[in-house]
């Protein structure tokens, strides 16, 4: 019998179908939620072995086997969020896996840039003709200005913009949607974009930014983009750590960390505090190099 083919993995579906279409989650998180408990159901086929003792021997088999405690942090979130839905279901009469305490994740501090390094590598967008340089500069300049991610940028459409407010809509994981504000910058950027670069390119398409040939870009040239203006100054720059290099600025300026959490689109706090930590980082260097008695 298969993983699937089990009690627990027949219930392991229907949880993975509930987190999709009831509490919206994103296909990502429910790959994962999948792909661990099925995992989980080849060692605990029924209910009635579900147990908090099996469910600590199949964590301890994966120490076991080596896994990281990023997957262990994972795979515990998994089980709990499984067990929190089996007990509404009537599938168990407690829930087992609450008392299971998720292994603490060192994350690495992001780099970011500096404000300058910042200013300068959204000035930098490398195009091949003046169209492309003002699409390319624009998406730049938003994304910068926003931190939203690349598929969100993607996500766009030139409905969503509100020019005379400075915002724009835009449609997260799980399909939230949240709107965020932007600068002068970005918008004096997209407005030169609108007017002299789109409507040479774009068909019939309603998205913001568009390829070459006409249609939504994809957001794998939108990295490109990306990297290729940060090679221009000589700086490694992902859309990640554009996105974390806006954060970061926000709360250096005094930004309150929930309007910097909606702003980001993350669903728990707990995910904008690690920009706290970075902030924090960058305060001792500072001091280091300025307190005489540092």
């Amino acid at each position: 019998m298969s993983a699937q083919q089990s009690q627990l993995g027949e219930a392991v579906e229907d949880f993975a179908e509930h987190s999709r279409l009831v509490l919206g989650r994103s296909a990502a998180t429910v790959r994962g939620y999948r792909s661990d408990l099925l995992d989980l159901a080849v060692h605990v086929p029924t209910f009635r072995q579900f147990t908090l003792t099996a469910l600590r021997a199949w964590l301890a088999l994966a120490v076991s086997e080596g896994k990281s405690r990023a997957t262990l942090a994972r795979r515990t979130a998994s089980v709990r969020a499984f067990s929190g839905w089996a007990l509404k279901q009537g599938h168990i009469d407690t829930d087992v896996a609450a008392r299971l305490v998720s292994p603490k994740v060192n994350r690495p501090l992001p780099d970011v840039l500096t404000a300058g390094q910042a200013g300068e590598f959204v000035g930098n967008a490398s195009s091949r003709d003046e169209t492309e340089f003002l699409r390319d500069s624009a998406m730049l300049e938003l994304l910068y200005a926003t931190g939203v991610r690349v598929a969100e940028l993607s996500g766009m459409d030139v409905k969503d913009l509100d020019m005379t407010r400075r915002t724009v809509r835009v449609l997260g994981k799980g399909d939230k949607e949240r709107v965020v504000p932007f600068g002068r910058a970005a918008a004096d950027a997209v407005e030169q974009w609108l007017r002299n670069g789109r409507p040479e390119l774009a068909g019939d398409t309603p998205a913001l930014f568009v390829g070459v040939r006409g249609g939504r870009i994809d957001p794998r040239q939108v990295r490109r983009v990306v990297e290729k203006a940060g090679q221009v100054t000589g700086q490694r720059v992902s859309p990640h750590g554009l996105r974390h290099t806006a954060a970061t600025h926000l709360l250096e300026g005094g930004a309150d960390l929930r309007v910097v959490q909606e702003m980001l689109g993350h669903s728990s706090l707990q995910t904008t505090q690690i920009y706290t930590h970075v902030s924090a980082e960058r305060l001792k260097e500072v001091y280091g190099r300025a307190h005489p008695r540092a």
